[in-house]
């Protein structure tokens, strides 16, 4: 790939969208603990939300969307984590899941997002689930969880293999089984509590289930298969959609990685200027390995967020000149997005490490943030595993491109 070299306007994003994000950060720091001790977001904090459109970065704008640029979407996504960790990651996920709206006749993706200017969705996994033809649509049975957001969800989106009415499995021309997604209003699932977590607590990640539920067809989607024009879906004709979800949701989750570690470093630097450590007669911050290591952390996230933000504005202007994304473009977000959210888990850990017990208390911030960077980790976007898969790509080998 021909990189181009992004201009400063290119990496800055709209200022006009990222304002109405800084503004909230306040908001949501006074909001935090609330957040943190009932793992939900609060009423008040979702309110303010709304009014600011924040739930509608990603929807097209035939859906009384905003259709930002996945520049200006992570610039907002970084301010939020700042505040907290958990609104953002919230933020994150339903804003990929929105992008169903453009996978959806116009009329039914008003009635479920441009009419309803409160309108969430949200997904998660369901390795036990299927959904079986019949007149008009699917009936579907299966268990989801790890639905971030769902809580305050208007709808939900159940992925299901597809079955006929004869028991066959319904498969893709390429011989693999048939999935689609089944959009399903959020007050007819059947709950269950699990997200009881070390950290991103407040985005409760619950499971809900669905036992022989129809679903009309045409509220199913096929989802990230816009590189694979003959099977697309996709009504829209933005670029933001010809970008798929999944890179979306690379950038977006990156974003909630780094908010954390540069909020993190901030709380740090406050602590090394006044604490004197046990046994010490100087300040932390007269400390030549702290100073050292407080440096090395500052390049490692400053370096990963360039390399990140200028990855995604070359491939943006790509896209917007009418480019599909391809395989490298994915493969180049995939290792980008992933290194932003180890370099940001190394910083987290320096901070936590070097502000010593001070950092243990529940109501100092690098105790949350602490748990919620491992949290992040631990999730799909940031999988070690992904490095595997680029370097088998770049040397030729057999690479697994399930998450690419």
């Amino acid at each position: 790939m021909d990189t181009l070299i992004p201009s400063t306007a290119d990496l800055a994003g709209d200022p006009a969208v990222i304002s109405r994000a800084e503004a909230l950060r306040p908001v949501i720091e006074a909001a935090a603990d609330e957040i943190e001790d009932k793992r939900r977001l609060p009423p008040a904090l979702l309110d303010r939300l709304h009014e600011a459109r924040m739930f509608r970065l990603l929807m097209p704008r035939s859906s009384d969307g905003i259709e930002t640029d996945p520049i200006t979407f992570f610039h907002v996504i970084e301010a939020i984590a700042k505040a907290d960790a958990s609104t953002a990651w919230c933020l994150s996920q339903a804003s990929g899941c929105s992008m169903s709206a453009a996978y959806l006749d116009l009329p039914v993706a008003r009635a479920i997002f441009g009419d309803d200017p409160r309108a969430v969705l949200a997904w998660g996994p369901g390795p036990k689930a299927r959904a079986v033809e019949c007149e008009g649509g699917y009936r579907v049975t299966g268990v989801w969880a790890f639905a971030s957001g769902c809580r305050h969800a208007t709808w939900l989106g159940a992925a299901c293999p597809i079955w006929q009415a004869d028991g066959a499995p319904r498969l893709r021309p390429d011989g693999r089984q048939l999935e689609r997604t089944m959009l399903v209003p959020a007050h007819q699932v059947e709950w269950t509590d699990i997200w009881n977590v070390v950290g991103l607590r407040g985005t409760a990640s619950d499971q809900f289930a669905l036992n022989d539920h129809f679903v009309r067809a045409d509220h199913s989607i096929t989802r990230d298969v816009i590189t694979r024009e003959s099977e697309s879906e996709c009504r829209e004709p933005g670029p933001l959609y010809r970008m798929s979800a999944m890179t979306c949701y690379e950038v977006g989750f990156a974003g909630v990685a780094l908010g954390i570690a540069g909020a993190s470093l901030d709380s740090f630097v406050d602590v090394a200027r006044n604490k004197i450590p046990r046994g010490k007669k100087s300040p932390l911050r007269d400390n030549a390995v702290v100073q050292t290591n407080l440096g090395l952390a500052e390049v490692g996230i400053r370096s990963a967020r360039a390399f990140l933000l200028q990855s995604v504005a070359s491939i943006w202007h790509e896209i917007a000149a009418g480019a599909m994304l391809s395989l490298e473009h994915r493969m180049t977000i995939r290792m980008a997005s992933t290194n932003a959210i180890h370099r940001s888990r190394e910083a987290v850990d320096f901070a936590y490490n070097a502000a010593g017990a001070t950092a243990i208390f529940e109501d100092h911030p690098l105790e949350r943030r602490f748990r919620d960077i491992h949290t992040v980790t631990q999730q799909l976007q940031g999988r070690l595993s992904h490095f595997e898969t680029v370097g088998a790509w770049m040397m030729g080998a057999e690479a697994d491109l399930t998450f690419v």
